[in-house]
Order: structure tokens, then C-alpha cells, then sequence
């Protein structure tokens, strides 16, 4: 146990001051996890083992994470649980798409969030149920904005369609790495695929904001950051997030590097330099981190 403790610590000690966040706010933290017991919902921010969980939740802020608590895929980077229809008990629960919107409510958000799991084993990847939250929080908040964080749908763009027929308004989906590194980090997605699917939404719903978000540490090369931010504008992508990887456990994909601060920010200068509206580069940011900020930001620039 004291092994495994010096462990832990020694890791921590190599991770840069820069990319640590303290989590400071118990009271928030708890505050909000209990309504989300309350409901029985999920959020990415839990399960991801977000860096940022003990400021959003104190700013009222939190991503809503539908269609379970377990993916059926198994990305090396990140900590949600993995888990097979087989094996677990994965019924969709009829009641989540009402319970978000009233924990959205009760929340009083006026930017919503909404992710799901990978759930392949469903014939529509979850979208109906998706689009059916979008409809509910809207009917709840009809002043707030609604941002929808999709799993790929597996290519099918049926699907994909369904939940932007729910009338989001920010469609968003992360590419997460470069093309090279999709085997290894990414082993049942498809770098062009992902990017079919931003390209279809931005075409089905020009009047939504087009955004991608991916990290940096696990290996790409400055070149690669770049080609993958220009295949993000070929897509139509508006707005992009890029953060750093951190590893969540000890069985997840280790940290290549630790970008410093100063290679994000020529990151964001080279992604509106090619025409974003608006490019959120740093060491904590993820893609639904101050979600409500950065659309707000984009929309303004586009005026």
C-alpha cells in the first residue's frame, strides 16, 4: 500500500504545475452530485475523471451523460467505464431524457450540455433517445442554449440526423487525436468518419454552431495539430477546444508529453488564422469546459 502510494505520488510530481487543478469546491461538488443521484443521471464530468469538475460544478455547470453509465468501446485515454450488453445490465432508462430536463431546470441552466456513451449495440446508436432529451430540456428551458456532444453513430447518418432534427444548437464532435494515433488511441473509430459526420451536420444545420474538440500529449507532432485543425475547417468546423491529455489511471494510454502553455496558444493563433470563429487552447481545457463562454465568443465574432 505505502509502495503504490509513493507511486501515485512520484507520477504526480512529474505532471507540471501548469496542468493541475486543486479541487476545492466540496461543497458544490457535492451539492450537485446528490441531485444527480436524486435523478439518477450520469455526467462525463464524473465518469472522465474531469480535471475541471470541482469549478463546474461550483459555477452550476455540469455535461450530461446519457444512455448508461458504460461504453461499448474501449478508447485508451479515457476513464469512462467500459462494458458489454452482455455481461451488464444496459437498458436504456425511459424516464432520463425527462430527468435531465428537470435537473437542468432545477439547476437553472441557461447553456445545457448533453454527451452520451458509445452505445454500438443499439440499432439507432441511442440518437432517438438522444433527440428525445433535446425536446424535453428544451420544453423545460425554452431560453436556454442546447449543445449536443455525439458519439459517431457509427457512420450512420440517419442517425446523426435524428438528434439535429431536435433542433440543437451547438452540434459537437470530438475527433480527440490525430489521424496517425487513431489505431492506438481510438481503435473502433475512424478519423474520417468523424469527420463525415461534422461535415453532414454542419450541411443539415448550417444554423448551428459546428465544433471539435481533441487533445494533445500522446504523441502527434506540431505538423499533425496543424493538418488536423485544417481537416477540421474542410468539415465546416467552427469552433474547436484542445486540451492536454492527462491519464486518468495507470491502465490508460501514459502522457508522451506535456505541451507548455505557449505551444497552445500559437495552436489557437494558427486555428483562427485559418478561420475559426473561435479556438479554446490550454492545458485544462476539455470540450465542454466553459462551454457556455466559448459558444457565446463564437457567435459574437460571426457578427
Amino acid at each position: 500500500m505505502q509502495d503504490a502510494l509513493v507511486q501515485v505520488q512520484a507520477l504526480r510530481r512529474r505532471i507540471p504545475e501548469w496542468a493541475r487543478k486543486p479541487g476545492t469546491h466540496f461543497e458544490s461538488l457535492h451539492h450537485v452530485k446528490a441531485g444527480l443521484r436524486r435523478f439518477g443521471l450520469h455526467t462525463v464530468c464524473e465518469s472522465a475523471r474531469c480535471p475541471n469538475i470541482h469549478e463546474c460544478f461550483d459555477r452550476g455547470a455540469a455535461t450530461f451523460m446519457l444512455l448508461g453509465s458504460r461504453c461499448t468501446r474501449g478508447c485508451g485515454f479515457c476513464a469512462v467505464p467500459k462494458g458489454s450488453p452482455a455481461l451488464h445490465d444496459m437498458r436504456l432508462d425511459p424516464a432520463e431524457p425527462e430527468n435531465v430536463a428537470r435537473m437542468a431546470a432545477e439547476m437553472g441552466l441557461r447553456h445545457v450540455v448533453i454527451t452520451s456513451v458509445n452505445r454500438d449495440d443499439l440499432a439507432d446508436g441511442g440518437a432517438r433517445h438522444f433527440a428525445e432529451t433535446v425536446r424535453a430540456v428544451r420544453k423545460a428551458l425554452p431560453g436556454a442554449r442546447i449543445e449536443v456532444l455525439t458519439p459517431d453513430f457509427c457512420g450512420d447518418f440517419e442517425a446523426v440526423g435524428r438528434v439535429l432534427d431536435a433542433g440543437p444548437d451547438i452540434f459537437n464532435h470530438n475527433v480527440e487525436t490525430v489521424a496517425r494515433l487513431y489505431r492506438r488511441v481510438r481503435p473502433q473509430a475512424n478519423y474520417r468518419r468523424s469527420l463525415a459526420v461534422l461535415a453532414f451536420a454542419r450541411r443539415e444545420r448550417p444554423q448551428a454552431l459546428a465544433k471539435s474538440g481533441f487533445m494533445v500529449g500522446l504523441g502527434e507532432t506540431a505538423a499533425e495539430v496543424r493538418e488536423l485543425l485544417a481537416d477540421l475547417r474542410d468539415a465546416g468546423t467552427e469552433c474547436a477546444t484542445i486540451g492536454q491529455y492527462l491519464q486518468p489511471t495507470r491502465r490508460h494510454l501514459p502522457v508522451a508529453a506535456y505541451i507548455e502553455p505557449g505551444e497552445f496558444e500559437e495552436y489557437r493563433r494558427y486555428g483562427l488564422s485559418i478561420g475559426f470563429r473561435m479556438v479554446f487552447s490550454g492545458p485544462l481545457v476539455r470540450s465542454s469546459y466553459m462551454a457556455d463562454q466559448v459558444s457565446e465568443e463564437a457567435w459574437r465574432r460571426a457578427q
